[in-house]
C-alpha cells in the first residue's frame, strides 16, 4: 500500500511540473507565432494609392503598418502624384516587376486599372482592393466602405438639413467606382424618399479642390436657391466650402455635405462652413488589407496553383469597414490623435 501511495506522489508531481513547464512556455511564446500567424521579414507587402500627399491616406497605411509589424512582415508605400490613372498604371507596373509577396491598392480609375491589376494576380502576386474598387478584376478582395449606403446616409443627413425641401446637386469624380456609387446611393434616396426635394445636377470636380470650386460656382449662378450641395470627396468640399464662402456674406447658405475627415475638412465642420462629413473606416482598410494578403500569400506559397484548382479562399470578396456621420457637435472625436 505504501508503495502504491508513493508511486501516485510521484505521478501527481510529474503532472504538476509538466503543467507549470507547459504555463512557462506559454508565458514566452509569441501568440501569432503559435497561431502560426508571423511571417518572414524579408516578404514585403506594398501599398498603392493615387495623389500620395493627401491626409487621407494617413490612416490606411498606419493601419498596414501596424498588421505588418504584428506579422513581422515589410510593407512599402507608393503612388501616383496627381488623380491620374495612366500615372498610377505606371506605378504598378513598377510593382508588379519587383514580385512583393502582396500589392493592396485603391484603384484611380476601375475601368483602366482592371488589365494591370490583373497581370499582377496571373503572375501569382495577391491583389486585394481597398477604398477604391475595380469591378470586374482578378483581385482577391474588397475592403472599403459600403459606398451606395454611405450615399443614401448622405442623402437622409441633407434631407434632414434641409427640412425634406428644396433643390440639390452633387459635385462628384464620375471615373472612380466608389465615387459613383455614393452618388447613386444619395440619388436614389432623394428621388425616391424625398417627393419635395429635386437634385437639379450631377458636376464633375475630378478630385480637385480648385476644379471643385469652378464647378460649385458654376451651380450657385445657375441654380441661385440651391438649397444643399453634396461633395463625395474631401477636396470637392474644401472646393465648394470656398465657393459658397465667397459667394454669400449672410442669410441662409446651401447646406454642404463632404467626405472624409482629413483636417481642413474637420475644420470646416468646427467653423460651420461644411454642415456634415462621412468618416470612413480607414485604419480598417489598411489593417485588414495586409492580413488578406498574408493569407494570400501564405497559401499561395504553399500551393502556387490553389485558387486555380478551385480551393476555397482564405479571404472574403468583401468587407465593409464602415460608416459615420461627422457635425460640428462630434467633429472632435475625429481629428488624428
Amino acid at each position: 500500500m505504501k508503495k502504491l501511495w508513493l508511486v501516485y506522489v510521484l505521478l501527481i508531481g510529474i503532472f504538476v511540473l509538466y503543467v507549470l513547464n507547459y504555463k512557462q512556455q506559454g508565458k514566452s511564446a509569441d501568440p501569432w507565432e503559435s497561431a502560426g500567424l508571423r511571417g518572414n521579414i524579408e516578404d514585403k507587402y506594398v501599398m498603392v494609392t493615387f495623389q500620395i500627399g493627401i491626409d487621407y491616406w494617413k490612416s490606411v497605411l498606419k493601419g498596414f503598418e501596424d498588421a505588418a509589424e504584428e506579422l513581422n512582415v515589410s510593407v512599402e508605400y507608393h503612388g501616383s502624384t496627381q488623380h491620374n490613372a495612366s500615372e498610377q498604371m505606371t506605378v504598378l507596373e513598377q510593382t508588379i516587376a519587383k514580385k512583393p509577396a502582396g500589392i493592396a491598392i485603391s484603384a484611380v480609375n476601375s475601368k483602366l486599372l482592371t488589365a494591370t491589376i490583373n497581370k499582377a494576380v496571373e503572375s501569382g502576386i495577391p491583389v486585394v482592393l481597398f477604398d477604391s474598387g475595380a469591378e470586374g478584376s482578378k483581385a482577391y478582395s474588397f475592403l472599403g466602405t459600403d459606398n451606395y449606403n454611405a450615399g443614401t446616409k448622405a442623402a437622409h443627413k441633407m434631407a434632414e438639413l434641409t427640412g425634406g425641401k428644396g433643390e440639390v446637386a452633387i459635385i462628384t469624380t464620375p471615373d472612380q467606382h466608389n465615387h459613383q456609387e455614393r452618388t447613386d446611393g444619395f440619388t436614389d434616396t432623394i428621388r425616391s424618399k424625398y417627393p419635395q426635394m429635386k437634385l437639379v445636377a450631377v458636376k464633375d470636380g475630378r478630385g480637385d479642390q480648385v476644379a471643385s470650386r469652378e464647378a460649385a460656382e458654376q451651380l450657385l449662378v445657375r441654380y441661385p436657391h440651391l438649397a444643399g450641395i453634396f461633395a463625395t470627396e474631401s477636396n470637392g468640399g474644401i472646393g465648394v466650402a470656398e465657393a459658397v464662402d465667397a459667394a454669400y456674406g449672410s442669410g441662409p447658405v446651401p447646406q454642404i455635405i463632404s467626405f472624409d475627415t482629413d483636417k481642413g475638412t474637420l475644420d470646416l465642420v468646427k467653423e460651420g462652413k461644411i454642415a456634415a462629413t462621412m468618416a470612413q473606416g480607414t485604419w480598417n482598410m489598411g489593417y485588414w488589407s495586409l492580413t488578406q494578403l498574408f493569407h494570400l500569400h501564405r497559401d499561395l506559397e504553399a500551393d502556387p496553383e490553389a485558387y486555380a484548382n478551385n480551393k476555397p479562399l482564405p479571404v472574403p470578396d468583401s468587407v465593409d469597414t464602415g460608416i459615420d456621420v461627422v457635425t460640428r457637435q462630434n467633429v472632435d472625436n475625429y481629428y488624428a490623435k
